[in-house]
């Protein structure tokens, strides 16, 4: 699975997209990622297994501590990959307007005849 696929793949879940949110604010513990889910602490850790082989979060040694942080660099990879199709699309949908207000303009002319 390339970099890519493995984002979109980590981010369609909704709980591991809650904990990327989190992570936005900041880094934090497992203890503290798990608290406002109703879930295990094994169910979360291996969300954040996925994340982290994704490349979105990483984690510190600190002490006993090992907090997790966001990464934003395969996140940055994916907003670039949408924004492209978004572009595409948007040129598509101008044409698209341009055509329906010819046809409108025909249409028109037509009727005043």
């Amino acid at each position: 699975m390339n970099s890519l696929d493995s984002t979109f793949a980590a981010l369609a879940d909704p709980t591991r997209r809650a904990i990327l949110m989190r992570l936005a604010r900041g880094e934090a513990t497992v203890m503290n990622l798990a608290k406002p889910f109703k879930m295990s602490q094994p169910a979360i850790s291996q969300h954040l297994k996925v994340l982290a082989e994704a490349g979105l979060i990483s984690t510190t040694i600190r002490a006993q501590e090992r907090p997790r942080r966001l990464e934003t660099a395969p996140l940055k990879k994916a907003i670039d990959w949408i924004e492209k199709y978004r572009q595409m699309w948007e040129k598509r949908y101008k044409m698209l307007d341009g055509l329906l207000e010819e046809l409108q303009t025909i249409q028109t002319q037509g009727d005043q005849k």
